[in-house]
């Protein structure tokens, strides 16, 4: 019993002695050495932000018409008695050349009945005017006569107051003084009737031209001419059928413009509008152009004011040299009265002159109708904010402040052009002059050490792009996200 109650002693005292031998070594053992740690510095690629030559572009897709469309008709009825042996579709004829003739003998002889007309009343006009010379000399000389007889019939009179002549010498002198006034009336009321016959006969001369020069008209429209250089359509007649008035005859497409009525989408239709104009317009030009849209001639100037290029190319063409020569230069002339609401496309009508000038066979085709082409159009350049697509992350940009930290800044986009985002100048001019990192950078946080690299050739090739005009290249969309 002593020595189990001698054991319950000892254990303590063993733990205890254990317990100060621990703290000791703690004690005595020297303090650890602690190291600052930070994020290691990424290095990442920089470009410098500054405004740049840029042009928006957009891309538009029609089928090509010409710009003049002869459907020719025939205004007079007839046999056809001549078709040019070139009258065929997809012929090329000259301005100028008779293509058809409608038999023109039934409209000579109408010339002719006509003509003959004419020559009736001029002469019956002459005889009116010779006659009525001859009625005036007719009145000049009955007036001589009645003077006559008025002067012997008062010498008579005088004698019968003396008594010196019978009653009935007097009274046969009266009887011709009375027959003498008679004639005299007559001529004059013949002579009065030539004023409404002549009006009647040159009414009737009038008439006689106006038939004439409408048969002259009727027979000149037996000949069909060309009134341009064109390409032949449909042809609707043969040699030797016959045409009623109004009849088809053929269809001539004019060679020296084309258009095409290429649909734009709206979205892009909006930054090419605004980059065009917006410097060009003084506010109070713009509020009244605004106002005034309605106005065809308003809205030509605007449209002649946006001074926007178009280059027109074939769809599907494989040649994607860069001395493509399969290009022409257009002109955008009017725009549709409507936006088309289910595509949402606005209709552009863009005027490409001399579309068979510079032909290279297997090259360089002609523009011919119903060709689908890509209409290109690009605005003035002028110096814009753009940064590439790859540095803009969800609205924001990472820039390399002057610690060489990351700092990350928001952005107003006002657009995306392919591989290019297009600033706000005004709400933007911060970050002029800053170096914006495109690079990928994980993890993303503020006041991250960087090592920078200036990517010049890259901000070469960013400045090219901006003026670079490439049909296959992508166009105007939404803001970046």
């Amino acid at each position: 019993m002593k020595k189990l109650f001698q054991h319950f002693l000892l254990l303590p005292l063993l733990l205890g002695a254990a317990l100060v031998f621990v703290v000791y070594q703690v004690k005595s053992k020297a303090p650890l050495d602690h190291e600052d740690q930070q994020y290691p510095a990424r290095t990442v690629e920089v470009i410098t932000a500054n405004k740049i030559p840029f042009r928006v572009r957009a891309m538009a897709f029609g089928h090509v018409e010409p710009a003049t469309v002869l459907k020719a008709k025939a205004e007079v009825s007839g046999k056809i008695s001549y078709v040019h042996p070139q009258l065929r579709k997809g012929a090329s004829l000259k301005k100028g050349t008779v293509v058809l003739r409608i038999e023109p003998t039934t409209y000579k002889l109408s010339l002719n009945q006509s003509k003959a007309g004419l020559a009736g009343s001029q002469s019956s006009l002459a005889q009116l005017k010779t006659e009525e010379k001859s009625t005036k000399r007719a009145l000049e000389l009955a007036q001589r006569n009645l003077d006559v007889e008025i002067k012997e019939l008062n010498r008579i009179q005088s004698l019968w107051k003396k008594r010196l002549i019978a009653r009935s010498t007097l009274d046969k002198e009266e009887q011709k003084v009375l027959s003498l006034r008679q004639q005299l009336q007559d001529v004059k009321g013949k002579l009065s009737s030539y004023s409404s016959r002549k009006a009647a006969t040159r009414a009737q001369i009038t008439q006689s031209k106006s038939q004439v020069n409408q048969s002259k008209d009727k027979l000149g429209r037996t000949e069909v001419r060309l009134p341009f250089d064109a390409r032949i359509g449909t042809v609707s007649v043969d040699q030797g059928g016959f045409t009623p008035a109004g009849g088809l005859l053929f269809e001539a497409l004019g060679v020296q413009a084309v258009e095409i009525n290429a649909q734009l989408p709206t979205k892009q239709f909006r930054p090419l509008v605004s980059s065009s104009l917006k410097d060009r317009l003084s506010q109070n030009d713009s509020a009244t152009n605004a106002i005034s849209l309605k106005d065809p001639e308003s809205l030509q100037t605007i449209l002649s004011k946006m001074n926007l290029e178009a280059i027109v190319r074939l769809v599907g063409d494989s040649n994607t040299d860069a001395n493509n020569l399969a290009y022409w230069s257009g002109e955008l002339i009017r725009m549709s009265e409507a936006v088309d609401p289910t595509r949402d496309t606005l209709g552009l009508v863009i005027a490409i002159d001399k579309p068979y000038e510079g032909i290279i066979p297997g090259e360089r085709p002609p523009l011919l109708k119903g060709m689908y082409a890509s209409v290109e159009l690009l605005s003035p350049a002028k110096p814009t904010l753009v940064l590439p697509r790859k540095a803009i992350h969800q609205g924001r940009v990472y820039v390399v402040s002057e610690n060489k930290t990351l700092l990350i800044q928001p952005v107003n986009i006002l657009f995306q052009q392919g591989n290019q985002v297009v600033l706000d100048n005004y709400k933007n001019e911060h970050l002029i002059g800053k170096q914006i990192i495109i690079s990928e950078v994980v993890p993303v946080m503020e006041g991250l050490p960087v090592n920078i690299i200036e990517a010049k050739d890259y901000e070469k090739k960013l400045k090219s792009e901006a003026l670079k005009v490439d049909s296959t290249a992508d166009t105007v969309s939404g803001d970046a996200q």
